[in-house]
């Protein structure tokens, strides 16, 4: 009788003991826990010890603990090179096709954006996903490709990245043709703000819609390989670039932003009617990314033919 009571009493603190396990690892009182940081379909499963502050939901859920991870710094660099480099080329691509002397040379631009756009992507992908912009950016972190942190720390990389490739071009080119053209900036001329907002928030939609979905799609990306990828991303920015030239119609308008650290960085510098609209080329993209998200989650998840 007295063994079978011990048996008992040894079989309930045995459950209460793996109730109480359990139960602590579903409040996040367990020693590590797993966080998944998916890079561009590539699945990174790491370890997060415990420590002070750490443990707290809020915290694993923004990813803070990129801010220790040096490959997260390195990401970040490779973003803050590259948007530099970026800036600096496709302006002043830009504007030697605006300021060449063909019958229609806003036409040039969007072969500009094109072929600089895919060098880019080609090099940037595999380093550090590519985004060299907010919008690409925040839709990653949205769809779960990047963490809130990682997505801060790339974009407040991007908009540096944008100032010192802007201030470059201000050092360098003919103070005339920085006087004409604005310095690259973007600038909504004379149409109306909820014109500019649309266009923004159309084509942004398009280059997302065309490009995004098959980037962040594993299975398409993996068939289609990089320069493919690349080539459909560029293409579809070319593509929003080209039909929001055409369809505005306004003479002093170079067409849509795409890109706000792209717009932020003139702004600064030289001010004046850049700021002017200035936050139509913020919340356009990042109202097109939001709507983007909500579409994306409704598509079809097999190939139905």
């Amino acid at each position: 009788m007295d063994l079978s009571n011990s048996c008992r009493v040894a079989d309930e603190q045995l459950s209460y003991s793996l109730h109480q396990s359990s139960s602590d690892r579903i409040h996040g009182n367990d020693e590590t826990y797993l966080s998944s940081d998916r890079i561009h379909g590539n699945d990174e499963t790491y370890l997060v010890n415990k420590n002070p502050g750490w443990s707290k939901p809020s915290l694993a859920y923004i990813g803070a603990h990129d801010v220790f991870r040096p490959e997260v710094w390195r990401a970040a660099l490779t973003e803050f090179v590259a948007t530099t480099l970026l800036m600096f080329s496709l302006t002043i691509t830009i504007i030697a096709c605006l300021d060449s002397h063909e019958t229609d040379p806003k036409l040039l631009v969007p072969f500009a954006v094109f072929i600089i756009a895919f060098l880019f992507l080609m090099v940037t992908v595999p380093l550090s996903g590519g985004h060299m912009s907010p919008v690409f950016t925040f839709i990653a972190a949205l769809k779960g490709v990047i963490t809130p942190t990682r997505a801060l720390m790339y974009v407040i990389s991007q908009c540096i990245g944008s100032i010192i490739g802007f201030l470059i071009i201000k050092t360098v080119m003919d103070k005339r043709l920085a006087s004409i053209y604005s310095l690259g900036g973007c600038a909504i001329s004379d149409l109306k703000h909820q014109e500019a907002l649309l266009i923004e928030f159309c084509c942004t939609f398009v280059v997302l819609f065309v490009g995004v979905t098959i980037g962040f799609d594993k299975k398409i990306s993996t068939h289609l390989g990089l320069p493919m990828v690349c080539l459909v991303i560029s293409g579809a920015m070319a593509l929003a670039v080209f039909v929001s030239i055409v369809v505005s119609g306004q003479a002093g308008y170079a067409g849509v932003g795409l890109n706000p650290a792209r717009c932020l960085g003139p702004a600064i510098l030289r001010g004046g009617p850049l700021w002017n609209g200035h936050w139509v080329f913020w919340v356009g993209p990042f109202l097109a990314c939001i709507i983007y998200y909500v579409v994306s989650l409704n598509l079809p998840r097999e190939v139905l033919v």
